[in-house]
This record gives C-alpha cells, structure tokens and sequence, in this order.
C-alpha cells in the first residue's frame, strides 16, 4: 500500500478542467477510457519525455481523474469514469476525443 501513490476522494470541477485543458492529458485519457483496460504508464502514445510525462500523470491523479498503482514495477492508471460520471455526468463524453464509429 505504500507504494500507492494519494488520490482524491473528492473532485474539484475547477481542477479537473485544467487537467482537461491539456492535449497531453486528454489523449492520456482517451486512450484509457477507448482500451477499456488499465495501462501502464510507459505504454501510451504521448509525444512527451518520461519526465514531462510523469508530470502529466501527476496532475491527472492529483484532479481525481485517474487512479494509479503498482504492478512489480509498472506503474498502472486507470480511468475513474464511473466516478466521474457520478460526479458530473456527461463531462468526460464532451471533452475527450472518440474514434469515429464509438
């Protein structure tokens, strides 16, 4: 458990958006919610650094949007959609991008 790193209980509308704002992040995000799976943190398509990356995540768990933890040594996200849709329905569907035909 002490490798799990924080997550919020609660979401912030104002920090989520900001989370959103970012391509990095909302592509972070897509692929996530269009795998249906949880992914590690070195198997995204992210046009990014590690480091530049792993700020990324950062801001996406510390928003409430996903949530992370450890597999050996992989570092996995998941998407917190049902949450999310719980806390703001329809929020996720308008801001992340969907592959034609989903």
């Amino acid at each position: 458990m002490a490798r799990t790193p924080p997550h919020p209980d609660t979401f912030d509308l104002q920090q989520v958006l900001e989370a959103l704002v970012d391509p990095v992040r909302r592509s972070i995000v897509t692929q996530l919610d269009a795998s249906g799976q949880d992914i590690k943190c070195g198997a995204f398509d992210i046009p990014v650094s590690k480091s530049t990356a792993t700020h990324h995540f950062n801001v996406l768990r510390e928003a409430g949007l996903i949530r992370q933890y450890y597999v050996g040594t992989s570092r996995m996200n998941t998407l917190r959609r049902a949450d999310l849709d719980d806390a703001f329905p329809g929020l996720l569907d308008a801001l992340i991008t969907r592959p034609a035909g989903h």
